[in-house]
């Protein structure tokens, strides 16, 4: 009976020593820093939009799972590429996010990013991304007689890049190639505004 008593107890000691060698390894894990990440860019600071500068960004290390689809990596050619809207500082950069191919893939087939020239800045500075905008366009000399006609209808805003001239603001609208060509002509011979309709659900 005592020499089973003594077999008994060296067991539990033994497996007690398991678990605590089980319960540290554990611990040690949880402590040890993910070995496993991926590098991307990001926002190296506030971004307003506009321009993209190569200090702009800077790389940042994430976990696979927390990487965003379309996430670009460094490498990427991002330096003079148009930033469609405001990101905030280490934020990933997406393809989404860039005035191209891949901000067009959410619209309808077809869909084209026309560049547009408003004529008054601080009502291209009321819009942002996302917003429904009509464009009428006047003639140049506009004196009342002949009124301005809209041009491109429920048209959205892809961009709004920083910066103005002398021939107004810059934005880019997602429209119809009908409508760009439309657009274009009457951009050629007159003045552009916008009026800002409500998003769309």
């Amino acid at each position: 009976m005592r020499a089973l008593r003594r077999l008994l107890s060296r067991r539990h000691r033994l497996i007690a020593a398991a678990f605590a060698a089980l319960a540290a390894g554990c611990a040690l894990l949880a402590l040890s820093p993910d070995t496993a990440s991926v590098t991307v860019l990001a926002a190296a600071r506030d971004l307003p939009g506009g321009v993209l500068d190569a200090a702009d960004l800077a790389p940042v290390d994430l976990r696979p799972g927390t990487v965003p689809d379309g996430a670009l990596k460094p490498g990427a050619q991002v330096t003079g590429r148009i930033l469609v809207g405001p990101m905030r500082r280490g934020e990933p950069l997406t393809d989404v996010r860039l005035l191209g191919p891949s901000l067009l893939a959410a619209h309808n087939p077809g869909t084209v990013a026309a560049p547009v020239r408003v004529a008054d800045p601080e009502t291209a500075r009321l819009i942002s991304p996302g917003d429904i905008v009509d464009v009428l366009a006047a003639p140049t000399t506009w004196d009342g007689s002949v009124p301005a006609r809209i041009v491109a209808q429920d048209v959205t805003v892809l961009a709004t890049p920083e910066g103005e001239s002398e021939r107004g603001a810059l934005v880019v609208l997602a429209m119809t190639s009908a409508q760009a060509t439309e657009l274009a002509s009457a951009q050629a011979g007159g003045r552009l505004s916008i009026t800002i309709g409500p998003r769309r659900r």
